[in-house]
């Protein structure tokens, strides 16, 4: 991410309090969670494995990491609804909380993670 870039992705984290819509309880979640650590039981059940980064937080941003690396099926966000109703507007912050995990996939691997972080950011300018 070069300067001028950086400086775009600022601004949309100093507005974060206000994006990311209405406060919620923080809830158990995953922390890493993408479509390899989404087990589907022979018993129709699904499981989640390697959950070292579990904590307290937004629902949503588990659900926009599975989106992000393609795991978030139909199947999936009916069974968080019915568990517990998702804020309104939740799909319209999906990107949102994808910010920050792209940011780190920029650093650590590079490559377009970069400059999709940057679309991010100016998407919510």
């Amino acid at each position: 991410v070069v300067p001028g870039d950086a400086a775009v992705v600022e601004a949309v984290c100093a507005r974060a309090g206000e994006l990311l819509g209405p406060p919620e309880p923080p809830a158990r979640v995953h922390g890493d969670l993408w479509a390899g650590n989404v087990l589907a039981g022979a018993d129709g059940r699904w499981w989640l494995v390697d959950a070292g980064a579990a904590h307290g937080g937004w629902r949503e941003a588990d659900l926009a990491l599975l989106a992000l690396f393609g795991g978030l099926s139909t199947g999936c966000r009916a069974a968080y609804g019915e568990a517990l109703p998702l804020t309104d507007g939740w799909e319209e912050r999906v990107a949102l909380h994808q910010l920050h995990p792209l940011l780190v996939h920029a650093a650590l691997f590079g490559g377009g993670y970069g400059r999709r972080a940057v679309a991010v950011a100016r998407s919510y300018r």
